[in-house]
Parts: structure tokens; sequence; C-alpha cells
């Protein structure tokens, strides 16, 4: 073959597979409840065109975070491990809740993911993608390092810096903003602009909308119409309905942009969120629970794939998933290889072109102290803690959780009691062994440290006066409400 055309050749065919290779589009909600959409049950929040999308692929509806709040699960969904090989156990280090009423010291863990670990926008961007991050970072100062190309709006902080509307000094990326424009729709055009600008090449566009987390800034745009709205039985808050009609219209803008480009069909997009809903103004029912707390209310999260030409749209899935299988599956939609490090999940594209998932274990594990709300002490373990140190593993029907400040055990038959009102530690003695036996194997197995130190400012006393001073006021505020 003479030199020019086998030249000619070689670049045909890494064009022809540069328009071969699939494009991901990975939305990424904060605070983001299991039903807190249309197509999981709301019967107040409006997302016809989050609906649509979910409608068009394949629900999960036992999808897990790896962890109940913020950073922590972004650290174990964009390294792809559980919490003990990265150590992001909380936001921040240092110790949550008052001290008097913590009986052991929490382990401090670290509040940067380690810039060793390689990321899938690493893997992504290695194998030629155009990487993008837009919103929410939380996990270093800036998330460039970590395999993106742009970045819009991404810091350490866990909240929007300076609040939905303008001005964002403090964002990158985000520039001249009006005044009247909100957040989450300034980032969604910024999308736009990304896909607009690379539609002839692959890419990546982690949107990691900052929306719905606090502060709950009612978007003007929509208020009127929630406040005119007669409540649900479910969900009644205006300003969390406006918050979720804004990433609806976002999404629905970006959907567009993805049509009127040509490239909607080679697109793939997933919907996921990092932790249950904020209690005080949402609510999981009939899930137990909500962000922060290890009942299923603070860890199952909505969650689909759309993949034209892949996944028949219509289909729903009970198989329990969780946040680490998303690094192994991106990298297996796109045909990148994995990394040389370690991994804990498996790709779910088997399970999306129609194979049975063999039967697993999935755990969490939380060794520091998450302080309560104030508010929806029924749905916690106690009243001052959202969550104090634990560790949980679901197996098929069954959940187990242990807690390390007394050793108490939980056992719930999830198929049988999605609110987990009935513990059934007592009467199953043997699947409690058996599970507690697979938690320590996974917790040795994988290094996880147990807090075992006391703290010596804890105070019974105290803390005995604190639970039953924020019972009765509980018991009070429920009363009035009646």
């Amino acid at each position: 073959m003479r030199p020019w055309l086998a030249l000619f050749s070689i670049v045909l065919m890494a064009t022809s597979q540069a328009e071969e290779r699939p494009n991901l589009l990975f939305i990424f909600l904060d605070d983001y409840g299991w039903k807190d959409t249309s197509f999981m049950g709301s019967d107040f929040y409006e997302t016809p065109n989050i609906d649509a999308l979910a409608e068009g692929g394949m629900i999960f509806t036992n999808a897990y975070s790896a962890s109940a709040n913020c950073a922590p699960a972004r650290a174990c969904l964009l390294s792809g491990q559980y919490t003990p090989r990265h150590e992001v156990y909380n936001v921040g280090t240092g110790p949550r809740g008052n001290a008097k009423h913590r009986r052991l010291n929490h382990i401090r863990g670290v509040e940067t993911l380690d810039p060793e670990i390689t990321t899938w926008a690493e893997a992504l961007q290695s194998a030629g993608y155009r990487t993008a991050t837009m919103g929410k970072w939380h996990l270093s100062d800036d998330p460039i390092p970590y395999g993106f190309d742009v970045n819009v709006g991404g810091t350490h902080s866990g909240s929007p810096p300076k609040g939905y509307y303008a001005p964002h000094p403090i964002a990158p990326g985000l520039g001249e903003v009006p005044d009247d424009e909100y957040l989450t729709k300034t980032i969604s055009l910024r999308a736009v602009d990304f896909i607009e600008e690379n539609a002839e090449n692959p890419w990546l566009l982690y949107l990691s909308l900052f929306a719905v987390h606090t502060p709950l800034d009612a978007n003007k745009e929509y208020k009127a119409k929630y406040e005119a709205k007669e409540p649900g039985k479910l969900h009644n808050d205006v300003a969390m309905a406006t918050m979720i009609e804004s990433v609806d219209q976002g999404v629905g803008r970006i959907v567009k942009s993805l049509k009127e480009s040509g490239i909607r069909d080679k697109t793939i997009i997933v919907f996921f969120s990092d932790n249950g809903g904020y209690g005080p103004a949402t609510d999981m029912a009939p899930l137990k629970g909500y962000k922060g707390t290890y009942y299923e209310g603070g860890i199952r999260v909505p969650f689909f794939v759309n993949w034209p030409g892949v996944v028949k749209g219509g289909q729903v899935n009970d198989t329990p998933i969780i946040g680490v299988d998303l690094y192994p599956t991106f990298c297996d939609m796109l045909g990148t290889d994995l990394p040389n490090q370690e991994l804990d999940g498996i790709s779910l594209v088997p399970m999306l072109k129609g194979a049975k998932a063999e039967p697993r274990s999935i755990y969490w594990h939380f060794p520091a102290y998450l302080q309560s709300y104030g508010t929806h002490h029924f749905e916690q373990r106690d009243p001052l803690f959202r969550s104090r140190p634990c560790s949980v593993v679901r197996r098929g029907d069954w959940k187990l959780m242990q807690f390390f400040e007394s050793g108490d055990l939980e056992l719930y038959n999830l198929a049988e009691d999605i609110g987990e009102l009935e513990d059934l530690s007592e009467s199953n003695p043997e699947k409690v062994e058996e599970l507690k036996r697979d938690l320590e194997n996974w917790r040795e197995a994988i290094g996880a440290p147990v807090p075992d130190e006391g703290n010596p400012a804890f105070d019974a006393e105290v803390e005995a006066e604190a639970i039953k001073k924020a019972f009765a006021s509980a018991a009070k505020k429920r009363g009035k409400k009646r």
C-alpha cells in the first residue's frame, strides 16, 4: 500500500472510531431523594423531562449511594472505592455533634480525595474524551487535576458559595451572570455550550448540580406556581419544588441541545444522586430515614440509564446496585480500559443488556458521627445523631446494621419491610450471624478502621437528658401539627 494511502486509511479509521464512540452525560444531583421525581412517585414535584428519560431507559429501584452524605458519596463515586480505601468518611474531619453525646472518638479520615487515585474522568480523558465537570465538586479545591478539561463552578464548597443567585465570584467558569438568573439554569446553559462546542468529538459531561442542596433558595420563576398548587400528601415544600423544577428544566434544555446537535442517539444519559433527601423539606416514604442516616431513606436513591440503541425503554430492574459500580460501568460503556487500582464495584452493562446479576453483598462503613437536624427523630436511631459509627451490609433481601458504640445489631427483610419498621435480629439469629460474619470479613479484607477508643468528654447523664428533651420537643411539635 502506498504510504499516503495507508495514512489516509489510519485517519479514516480513527475518524470512524471517534464517530462510533458514545458520549456520556452523567447527571449527578445533590440531596435528591428516592421519591423526589414524578417517575418515582412524588405527588407535588414536577419532573416531565427527567421522567421521559427514565421511561426511555432502565430504572433501578434498589440503587444506593455508597454513603449517606455528600463528600464520602462523591469520593466513592469518583474513585470506584468504598470509604475505607479513600478514607473520606464525612464532610470535613473534625468531630460532629456535642462532645458529651459521643461515646467514641471518631476516625478522622481525610477531606481531600487522594490525587494518586485514578478517577473514571482520568480514565476517559486518557482515552481521548473531552471531559467537563459542572456544578458541585466538594473533594478538593480544584477538580482539574482529577481528569477534567473544563471546570464550571467546582470548588471544595459543598453548597453554592454565594447562594443560587448571582453574583458567584468564588465559583470558577461562571463569568458574568444576570442577577435574576438561577444558578441551576446558568450551569445548564454552560452545559449546552460545552455540548455544542464538542459535538464532533466524544465527550464526558459530569453534570454535578448543586441543587437541591441547601440553602433552600426558591427559584422566583416557579414560586407562584407551587404556592398556588394543592400540596401533596407526600411532598409540599414550595422552595424544594421550585429547585427541582429548575433541575428538570435544565435537563430538558440539555436534551434539546443534544437533539439539535444531532448527537442524542450517540449519548448515554445516566441519572443518580449522592444520598437521600433533605429531611426537613422532603420525604422518602415509605422509606425510613433521610440524608445522613443509614436507613433506606438516607442511602437509597433514584437511578436510571438511558442508552439509545442498547437499553430498551420501559424497563425496571430491582437488583441492588451501589455507587462504586458506576466506575467500571462507565469504562465498560465507553470501551475504556480500567486502571491498575482497586475497584470495589461491578459493571452494570451486562444487566443493562438483559443479563441477570450474580448475588453479592454491598457495604457501607461510617466510623464517625453526624449530628441531627433536630427534626424527624422517629426516622433516626436516636434524636441526637442522624448516624453514629456503624457498618452496614445488604445481601439479597436482607440488611444488617452494626453500631459500634453499643455493639447493637439490627436486621431487616427489605422485601417484606421496606420501611424498616420491624427489627428481626432476635427472631433470626442465624441470619444475623451470617451477615455479621460477612461484614466483619469485608472490613478485615478492606482494612476498615473501627473506632474503639472512648471519648473522655462523653457524659452519659448529659446524653440521657438531651435524648429525653429531644423526644419531648418532637412529641410537642407533632401534637401541634395534629
